[in-house]
């Protein structure tokens, strides 16, 4: 009984490595044909070029994890069947759950090094592959950084802290904003609830102004909207945000306490929390609707087969999962239910075939 597990369970595991590791050269190759005239008309370096490709392949393994776990689980049991060695493990009296086990497992395991992945690792490999083409290749400021989810900005004679950058309104919140001598000397302080990007620079609103002489305050000054000269510009804010793919698991928890805290709506990110963890499981839902469907097709599930059902029930699954997931993102479902209802889905499709197929 061990022998057949660790038969094939070396049998999926050099199917799952064929597959994972043809999605990444694939998604490698398309995404450098897409990237490579824009990088040429700068003037990139190659090594710059290769460092950012290097750092999108975590990001890859999770997207294309669960693709690559359903194709090895309809190749090897199509060509198990093919050559009839899973009808001899039948005719020995090895049950189906008995036979899949090795290929559940698997999937488990890589279900739970997705999930270490996207939580450790792709974070700051989107990060640094962020900065790397921003900056190193597409030569934009770097002047704009981010530290402990606030952003920093300094300009000549300013420096700039803002609590968030929403992308869609341009919109900073939380500002606090000081004017500084050539000694380093604090001359004003501003503060304000947002400053909204104009095409002539900033506009503050509900602002509080701090005039300082001597390291004191001297006067203090409230209005509703004061426009303000910067040098900077939404994409300058864009080259090192704190958007989700840059973001964990746990600190999409923390940010959107910290959204909560500050009075604004955190549905987007809590959507994007759950739907994180949901698709860390996405490869165990392909493995369990993938068995059946293996199953079904006999000693006809040949290689073409399988990579056709698995390109189907694969991309079925994904484009179900984006359009529920931007209900939860709008609000209009619940964050929770958005992220879960395709897992949820699939799994009672999966139920149900099994069902059909003599176990």
């Amino acid at each position: 009984m061990k022998i057949i597990s660790r038969y094939i369970a070396t049998a999926y595991a050099k199917m799952l490595a064929l597959c994972l590791g043809a999605f990444i050269a694939i998604y490698l190759v398309v995404d450098f044909l897409e990237k490579i005239g824009r990088f040429a008309r700068v003037n990139a370096e190659w090594g710059h070029i290769a460092l950012f490709f290097l750092t999108r392949i975590p990001e890859i393994i999770c997207q294309t994890a669960a693709m690559a776990v359903l194709m090895a689980t309809l190749l090897t049991l199509g060509m198990l069947s093919l050559s009839s060695e899973l009808t001899a493990m039948r005719g020995c009296g090895l049950s189906l759950a008995r036979i899949t086990a090795p290929i559940f497992a698997i999937s488990v395991a890589v279900s739970l090094s997705t999930l270490f992945i996207s939580e450790f690792v792709m974070p700051k490999c989107n990060t640094e592959g962020q900065y790397i083409r921003e900056v190193l290749i597409d030569k934009k400021s770097p002047s704009t950084f981010f530290r402990q989810q606030n952003i920093w900005y300094k300009d000549d004679n300013y420096i700039l802290k803002a609590r968030l950058f929403d992308p869609a309104t341009r919109c900073l919140k939380g500002i606090t904003l000081w004017r500084i001598g050539k000694e380093m000397e604090p001359q004003q302080r501003i503060e304000a609830a947002q400053g909204e990007l104009r095409s002539n620079g900033w506009l503050f609103r509900d602002v509080v102004t701090r005039e300082i002489a001597g390291g004191n305050v001297v006067s203090t000054t409230a209005s509703p909207s004061l426009p303000v000269r910067l040098d900077l510009k939404a994409k300058d804010l864009k080259v090192l945000g704190r958007f989700s793919d840059n973001m964990g698991i746990r600190e999409l928890i923390r940010y959107c306490d910290k959204l909560r805290k500050g009075g604004y709506d955190p549905t987007r990110y809590l959507a994007q929390m759950h739907s994180r963890i949901s698709l860390s499981f996405a490869p165990v839902i392909m493995a369990f609707i993938g068995i059946p469907f293996a199953m079904r097709g006999g000693r006809s599930s040949g290689i073409a087969l399988g990579i056709g059902t698995s390109l189907g029930i694969g991309f079925t699954y994904f484009i179900t999962n984006s359009v529920i997931l931007s209900f939860g993102q709008a609000g209009v479902l619940p964050p929770l239910v958005s992220a879960w209802a395709t897992n949820l889905i699939f799994i009672m499709c999966g139920i149900w075939f099994s069902m059909r197929v003599e176990i």
